[in-house]
């Protein structure tokens, strides 16, 4: 492919602004990326975020979305350190990592010192600049986690790609590089737990799915789903929660509830993915001795959580944050997927392909909880 060239993605113009697919060129391509025509990508609540404006002045408009990528290789920098990729491979995209700093070195590199500029300002290339312009000639953020797979054909970071052993799965495995390794990296990656041991999920979407049908490829592990969706909780119960919590319906308390189940001893894990404060606090009270909870989902910075500190104490709690699942994408991505080909880690039951046009009706089944992960289709 020849450059300049002229695609389209889906544009957010300004703060609240819809999904508008929109004109866009591709200017140039760096030494460090690889052009990457879009097949699919998985839809995340992290995008939603970044369209109300969440990320604050970390993003300026017009940006494009997406994080949750999978395409063919087009054209590939000069100076691409994996010699073996070649133009028409297919590919994986997930987050974006600077590769110097001493986490990187260590192939850790969802603790990336630079994380927050590469991935959530939608600008990964040091001198500030996009690679993509609208027809009036206004730059527009390109490089959302180094992807911005909302766009029909991107410069990706090479740092972003993980081959994909199965071009024909591309579809099924285009949300492994966020939501899924997220979610199953939580457990696999950080927990690590043993049998018959026990875990709360606390929010039934992508990430809560991936977590819990991870910690089920765990002999004798008791999982429970806590959620407001019946819908969501129903699948649950067929794709591994041994007990489910509508947090809505219940007459006692969602801790008194868990620790119920527990036979009064509390959880040995617990995970948030809703990042709503209450919740988060609910998780923490219902760990029981030496237990351990992870926050996926970030509350609002300005919101503050109620802790127990001389419970965290007393009782040998720890309380961390994840990004990512702690994952290095080469290495676990293809773990997952040799999970889901052993039927161990059924994602295509929580998912469901949409055409691009039929966007806004991907999203909206999102939200009415008819569909757990969203896929679209260029």
């Amino acid at each position: 492919m020849q450059l300049p060239l002229q695609t389209e993605a889906l544009v957010v113009d300004t703060v609240g602004g819809d999904f508008v697919m929109t004109p866009v060129t591709i200017q140039d391509l760096r030494p460090d990326e690889v052009l990457v025509e879009m097949k699919y990508s998985g839809l995340c609540h992290t995008d939603f975020y970044l369209q109300q404006g969440g990320f604050g002045p970390l993003v300026e408009f017009p940006a494009i979305a997406g994080h949750e990528g999978a395409g063919i290789v087009r054209a590939i920098g000069s100076s691409v350190k994996d010699k073996s990729l070649q133009v028409g491979d297919s590919v994986l995209l997930s987050f974006a990592a600077c590769g110097e700093c001493i986490y990187c070195q260590g192939d850790q590199f969802s603790r990336c010192t630079q994380f927050v500029p590469l991935n959530l300002t939608g600008i990964r290339r040091p001198d500030g600049t996009t690679p993509a312009k609208l027809l009036d000639g206004r730059p527009v953020r390109s490089q959302f986690f180094g992807q911005s797979s909302f766009s029909r054909i991107s410069a990706v970071h090479e740092n972003c790609l993980v081959k994909c052993p199965y071009p024909q799965d591309m579809a099924i495995y285009s949300p492994m590089g966020c939501g899924y390794q997220t979610g199953a990296g939580t457990i696999l990656n950080i927990f690590k737990p043993k049998a018959n041991q026990t875990i709360a999920v606390f929010g039934a979407g992508s990430v809560g799915f991936a977590a819990m049908m991870a910690a089920a490829t765990v002999p004798g592990m008791q999982i429970i789903a806590i959620d407001i969706v019946e819908k969501k909780l129903a699948l649950a119960k067929e794709l591994g929660a041994t007990h489910v919590i509508n947090s809505l319906t219940i007459q006692d308390s969602v801790v008194d509830e868990i620790k119920n189940i527990t036979g009064g001893q509390g959880v040995d894990f617990a995970v948030d993915t809703t990042g709503v404060s209450s919740v988060v606090e609910k998780m923490l009270d219902c760990l029981g001795y030496s237990g351990t909870a992870a926050s996926i989902g970030a509350p609002p910075r300005e919101e503050k959580i109620s802790v127990d500190v001389g419970a965290f104490f007393a009782y040998k709690k720890t309380w961390i944050s994840v990004a990512e699942g702690d994952s290095h994408p080469p290495e676990f991505i293809p773990k997952l997927i040799d999970l889901h080909k052993q039927g161990k880690f059924p994602i295509e039951k929580i998912s469901k392909v949409y055409p691009v046009a039929d966007f806004k009706q991907a999203v909206s089944d999102m939200k009415d909880g008819i569909v757990i992960k969203p896929i679209i289709e260029f």
